[in-house]
């Protein structure tokens, strides 16, 4: 099967900065991260694919020998890297991410993207292997102008957090165990098998004491063992302004306390935009639609609109048409960590009552009559679609 062009993969152009390149990569990397689609082959393959083109495109060598004989030029350069799974691939998604503000800020001071899936340690109780808590994950919808203005919140939510009456570890006191039979303490069992080739030995968890090396023989009277309860929790969260759909805020240690003194996992707080009554977002810009009457379009006047931050005085030009725009730059939603912001769009429309009066009609065909008001050239099509339309209203007198 033959490869996409990388520029189309990334979704940019050939002449793309390297920074454009690093913004589309990033993109494309989180949406199709495999944390974020556990068990999705599609979203596998597209991961991988665009790592295969960031790496190309972000060197200069490799991209200008693609640019002239395409992916045969790479086949020839013995340089090239074939991505075969995703730890062949962490490296260059942590360095697109390193030291960016975005990735920081929002998803942990670490070097590389953390995987939701939990992992495994030797519990600080000395009693086996702990397994972390599970991560938890809760929506959270925000309206554009908090959006735009960043908000506090406060959520509140169920867990699994540690037991305080046995200190996680699930039974009553400190003789509250045996020593397991099965793994003679050790936790582990071994498996020896004898072949043709040699003797191969098979160690795995023991699955009589779960890897702890011991019984629970007198189980705690707060948790019955289980070591850890179900509590609820209040949080305040601060979110910053420019985020999206499909953002999220992990709060470390915040999610389910793990078994046997396992590590918490971690909450995490995805972003849900609401839809407005009034304004659609496009990446960074809205989008209004201002609709005003024939009398306003032809004569033109002052309107006051809204904004994400408060009304806005606007001019309309005398002879204003449909479909003009007018541009409150700065009035959009900030660029996520940045000082800079996107504009607010306002679409004009022209208002066409369905309904007039007698006295209405009268003054609109006087006015038709007026040399000033009929078209001395070939009209535009937004120009006969608007004409067509009054002249239906007549049509039904």
């Amino acid at each position: 099967m033959s490869k996409r062009d990388y520029y189309e993969v990334l979704g940019v152009s050939r002449n793309s900065t390297p920074d454009e390149i690093k913004s589309a990569y990033r993109k494309l990397a989180l949406k199709y991260h495999p944390d974020r689609n556990p068990d999705d082959k599609e979203a596998e393959d597209k991961f991988k694919e665009a790592a295969e083109a960031y790496e190309v495109l972000i060197d200069s060598d490799k991209r200008s020998r693609y640019d002239r004989y395409g992916h045969d030029g790479l086949r020839a350069g013995r340089d090239f890297h074939t991505y075969s799974g995703f730890e062949d691939i962490f490296s260059a998604f942590n360095d697109v991410f390193r030291g960016s503000s975005i990735f920081d800020d929002f998803f942990g001071n670490n070097s590389g993207f953390e995987s939701f899936s939990s992992n495994r340690r030797k519990g600080s109780s000395g009693r086996g292997l702990a397994e972390r808590g599970s991560d938890l994950r809760i929506q959270m919808p925000l309206t554009l102008e908090e959006i735009a203005n960043g908000v506090e919140k406060q959520i509140k939510y169920k867990h699994w957090v540690t037991c305080k009456a046995c200190n996680g570890t699930g039974a009553n006191s400190s003789q509250g165990y045996r020593r397991c039979s099965a793994c003679d303490g050790s936790g582990q069992i071994r498996q020896v098998s004898r072949t043709m080739f040699g003797q191969f030995v098979n160690i795995s968890t023991c699955p009589t004491c779960n890897g702890s090396g011991q019984i629970i023989t007198d189980p705690c009277k707060v948790c019955s063992g289980e070591g850890r309860v179900m509590a609820e929790d209040t949080e305040k969260i601060s979110i910053p302004a420019g985020v999206e759909e499909g953002n999220y805020l992990p709060l470390r240690g915040k999610g389910n306390a793990g078994k046997r003194g396992g590590d918490a996992g971690d909450l995490l707080v995805f972003i849900q935009e609401k839809e407005h009554p009034e304004f659609e977002r496009h990446n960074n810009d809205v989008i209004y639609r201002l609709l005003i009457s024939f009398p306003d379009a032809v004569l033109g006047t002052d309107i006051e609109i809204p904004t994400l931050y408060g009304p806005e005085k606007i001019k309309i030009e005398p002879g204003s048409r449909p479909g003009q725009s007018i541009k409150l730059k700065g009035k959009g939603i900030p660029h996520l960590n940045s000082y800079s912001k996107g504009d607010q769009i306002v679409i004009i429309n022209i208002y066409i009552p369905q309904s007039l009066s007698s006295k209405d009609k009268a003054l609109i065909k006087e006015l038709a009559e007026s040399p000033n008001i009929s078209p001395k050239k070939k009209t535009t099509r937004k120009e006969k679609d608007f004409f067509d339309k009054v002249k239906d209203i007549f049509s039904k007198e």
